[in-house]
């Protein structure tokens, strides 16, 4: 199999599965202490727990703290929900669900434009009440990278909070210039079941999880082996972004080349290389997807997958219901081979040619 679905989630690097093999040991192991008590492996455990929130902080703005979840929908629920009450939340139209619909579950969205290359600009007002504002670095449909900067000194122009959910940039590029912002570990080569929120120094926020509060905002043992394999993968993509880089800027020259036919979705240039969308009209996905199967890839955002609504994201960016049932969506990153990418992209473009496209 060919995996192309690197938006979706990551494979686990090597140094991520065995900094957790040491915190999964058995009765007969010292590993698998609870990281809240006192004893000897609690402390140990408590001290790799440290060791990785300082590694995963490290990728991230100084002058914060590190909030360890279970997801990155919920550090951006705990974001959004726990950062007050009242007062309009303002979100740009492409946002993940988990922003979108948290949002809407409080009555309070107020949805942001966006243009056709798929970048949220500030030349737009917000509600006089804005108490938060969110917009994503890079949005895991189309990969475009968005003005998060801008955004924030928009945010501080009306007193709000500006939160970034950066689940598709960290560890990527530089993420700055924000009160919080969320990531994910299982998108950056580390496990599933582990995400969190950094919050800057004078940033209070309502727990939204109660019962021990081990995170001071955030209740639940945590697990060691999650957390050190977070951590793992943290130290890792800061030691070879340049060359991960380098690689995804390979497959992106070659995959553009490969599938020069088909319409790119998004900006070409304002927009994480890894992330290729792409549309050929009148293309039958389903069909598609059945006659390559050996090529992992997503007809769109793998947590809208299955519904059978076109995205909201390519509906944002002007693509009707019919052109946005047209696209597919290619990822790829670190572990990616280039023979494996030419190889999809003939059975891909094969199959797409037998419907006659």
């Amino acid at each position: 199999m060919i995996y192309l679905d690197y938006q979706s989630t990551t494979p686990l690097a090597p140094e991520a599965r065995d900094a957790m093999l040491r915190w999964l040991d058995g009765p007969e192991g010292t590993g698998f202490g609870n990281p809240h008590s006192s004893h000897r492996m609690g402390r140990q455990a408590k001290a790799a727990i440290e060791l990785a929130r300082d590694r995963v902080a490290a990728l991230l703005p100084a002058g914060g703290r590190v909030i360890f979840t279970g997801n990155a929908c919920e550090a951006i629920n705990l974001a959004i929900r726990g950062s007050g009450s009242g007062g309009s939340v303002s979100v740009s139209a492409i946002e993940h669900a988990a922003v979108l619909d948290t949002a809407k579950a409080l009555n309070a969205a107020h949805i942001l434009n966006v243009s056709k290359e798929g970048q949220c600009n500030t030349a737009q007002d917000v509600p006089a009440d804005t108490r938060l504002i969110a917009v994503m670095q890079i949005n895991n449909e189309i990969g475009t990278v968005q003005p998060t900067i801008d955004w924030h000194r928009k945010a501080k122009e009306v007193n709000a909070l500006f939160l970034i959910d950066a689940v598709q940039a960290y560890g990527k590029m530089e993420v700055t210039h924000a009160d919080m912002i969320a990531v994910s570990a299982h998108k950056l080569h580390g496990p599933k079941g582990i995400g969190a929120l950094w919050v800057r120094d004078g940033v209070e926020l309502d727990p939204q999880i109660t019962g021990g509060l081990q995170e001071s905002e955030r209740s639940g043992t945590l697990s060691p082996a999650l957390v050190a394999g977070f951590g793992a993968a943290a130290h890792l993509a800061k030691e070879l972004r340049e060359q991960d880089a380098e690689h995804v800027e390979a497959l992106w020259t070659r995959a553009r080349e490969l599938f020069s036919d088909w319409t790119l979705n998004g900006a070409e240039d304002a927009r994480w290389h890894g992330n290729l969308n792409i549309r050929r009209n009148g293309l039958d996905v389903n069909r598609l997807m059945s006659e390559c199967r050996g090529v992992m890839f997503s007809a769109g955002s793998a947590c809208a997958s299955g519904s059978g609504r076109p995205s909201h994201v390519l509906k944002a960016i002007g693509l009707s219901d019919k052109q946005a049932k047209n696209s597919i969506r290619l990822g790829f990153g670190r572990y990616t081979q280039m023979e494996d990418l030419e190889k999809a992209a003939q059975e891909i473009n094969a199959a797409a040619e037998a419907q006659g496209l």
